[in-house]
Order: structure tokens, then sequence, then C-alpha cells
């Protein structure tokens, strides 16, 4: 289980990158707008967000075929980008979302090593 926490923490510090190249949107409507005009390459909704956001954003991604994960909670999403909580956040550039969405989902090899 060791593995995780790195991963995880690997996903936050691309966020943090992918905000400075000015390649993440966040809040409700620019995400939402994002993933409507095709803009966003992946929605990450926090753990914590409301059940009817989590589920508004699950079938509108699903519609637009936008990739979406949902992970973290709202603290360690804004920590990560350096804003206050953040329960959307839309990823817009194809190479951070690959990156992001892969260290959420897959234990690279590597880290299996001591």
């Amino acid at each position: 289980m060791r593995w995780m926490t790195r991963t995880k923490h690997k996903a936050l510090q691309m966020l943090g990158m992918a905000m400075r190249a000015g390649k993440l949107v966040t809040g409700d409507e620019t995400v939402l707008k994002a993933v409507q005009q095709g803009k966003a390459k992946l929605v990450i909704v926090a753990g914590d967000a409301s059940d009817n956001t989590k589920k508004k954003f699950r079938d509108k991604c699903a519609s637009y075929k936008v990739k979406h994960v949902e992970a973290f909670d709202r603290i360690t999403l804004g920590e990560a980008i350096g804003k206050s909580e953040r329960v959307l956040l839309g990823v817009t550039d194809s190479g951070f979302s690959n990156s992001i969405a892969q260290s959420l989902t897959e234990p690279s090899e590597v880290e299996y090593i001591d």
C-alpha cells in the first residue's frame, strides 16, 4: 500500500505544474464550459463533493467523452494548486491529463523498488 501515497503525491505535483502552466481550470461553471467546448481532457472531482455535483460531472463527462476521476478531497486539491478549497478541476492539456490519470490509476513498476 506504500506506493499509493507516492503515486497520489505525483498526481498532486502534476496538478500544481498544470496550474502554473495555465493548463487547469477550476470551479463549476468554468469546468463545465471547458467540458462542453471540448477543451477539458480530464475532470477531477473531489471525493467530498456533493452527490449532486459528482453525478452532474459524471454524466456530463460521459456524454462529452471526457475522462473523469474522483480523487482526494477539496482541501488537498486546493493546496495542490496553491488556492483555497477546490471541488472541481479541469485539465486542458493532453500531456498533463494522461500523466495525472495514469498516476491516479496505475502504480508504476519503478515505485515498487526499495
